[in-house]
């Protein structure tokens, strides 16, 4: 009776370790089937490198800088008689802008003319009495003097008259008035700001290696935060003949036309200067890079193709699609683009958005890209 309860545990015992046994079992294949069984193809978005002309540029900041511009002020002192201007109006070369009290001063200028007169009429009579010897030579210099003296007071005076109005030193457009009528002004006080905006000057620093690539009447391109999207045009006009000590950087100026006075001076511009020469190189989008310490490389899509050398298709009848991982030389980067100089060719077909998913020889699917279509290259840079 004993015996027969011990081998009817016995025997429970070993069912239930066969079928722990078996569950394992099962477990491990299921494993395994997981781990061999083709992984699914991973998507990514891609692009074809382009063979494609590139315009060298150096880019750089700048300021706008009016053609002409000046704070008007005065240099007499004096009471403002007469505001002959409006804040923002476009005013003429020598056109009267601004009439201080000269009432003083045209009472001294009579006088002075009346001296200056009366110095004229001994003159002649002297002259007339020299002529016959009737005066001493001496006496006939002494009122030429006083002839030249009485002139040159008057002509002392109406420069200090003059100096009461102010005029237009060029054209341009006259910003807001810092006077009214009434106002005493002391020399040195402001006016108002003219500035001839027909055409500007955009004052910008590059590095001194950037000097011997640099000549005169080479094209600049430019766009301000104001007309985002717009680009303005213009050339080299000067280019400094000393580098900055403190900065190593080398001062440029450009000039542009201004035709409709959108640009105003002090705006902030982004600008690039475009190098002679243009050349054609291999452009990939620029997300197509991968940055590292120890180099840039791409992820260049191919088909899969087996011992035979037979490219291997899937379930459809498609082309099975692999990566390889290929250090790449590159050279400038804009616009959302980037020069490849040496490691691809033009047409090769490149990873642009999903490379951290990816590894060398890694199945792959492609898919469209939305911001990849909406940025494509421009062939014209």
């Amino acid at each position: 009776m004993l015996l027969r309860r011990m081998l009817i545990m016995l025997g429970v015992v070993v069912l239930i370790v066969l079928a722990l046994a078996a569950i394992k079992a099962y477990s491990v294949y299921q494993q395994i089937q997981m781990f061999t069984a083709p992984q699914p193809a991973i998507s990514v978005s891609a692009a074809k490198a382009e063979q494609m002309p590139w315009q060298s540029l150096l880019p750089a900041i700048g300021t706008l800088k009016a053609f002409q511009g000046v704070d008007l002020t005065a240099e007499v002192q004096g009471t403002v008689s007469q505001v002959l201007f409006q804040s923002g109006e476009k005013v003429k070369l020598g056109q009267p802008l601004l009439q201080l009290d000269s009432q003083v001063e045209q009472a001294i200028l009579a006088t002075a003319l009346a001296v200056r007169n009366l110095a004229q009429v001994e003159y002649q009579r002297g002259k007339n009495l020299a002529g016959k010897q009737a005066i001493s030579k001496s006496e006939f210099d002494r009122l030429y003097a006083e002839l030249l003296k009485a002139e040159a007071s008057v002509a002392q005076l109406q420069a200090s008259l003059d100096k009461k109005r102010i005029l237009a030193p060029f054209a341009g457009t006259i910003g807001i008035r810092q006077v009214d009528t009434g106002d005493y002004l002391s020399p040195g006080n402001p006016i108002a700001t003219l500035q001839d905006l027909s055409k500007l000057f955009v004052d910008f620093y590059l590095p001194e290696q950037a000097a011997p690539q640099l000549a005169i009447g080479q094209r600049v391109r430019l766009n301000v935060a104001a007309y985002p999207g717009e680009v303005f045009e213009g050339e080299v006009a000067a280019i400094n003949p000393k580098v900055e000590e403190t900065t190593r950087n080398l001062q440029v100026r450009a000039m542009l036309a201004n035709p409709d006075n959108k640009l105003l001076p002090g705006m902030f511009a982004n600008l690039e200067v475009l190098l002679p020469g243009e050349q054609s190189a291999v452009v990939v989008p620029e997300t197509a890079i991968t940055y590292t310490l120890y180099g840039n490389s791409v992820y260049v899509i191919g088909e899969k193709k087996d011992d035979k050398g037979s490219v291997v298709k899937d379930d459809k009848g498609q082309a099975e699609l692999v990566v390889e991982r290929r250090f790449v030389s590159t050279g400038e980067r804009r616009d959302g683009h980037a020069v490849v100089s040496k490691g691809l060719k033009p047409g090769e077909q490149v990873v642009t958005a999903g490379q951290l998913k990816l590894d060398n020889g890694s199945h792959v699917t492609i898919v469209e890209d939305q911001a990849l279509q909406s940025q494509q290259p421009e062939a014209a840079h």
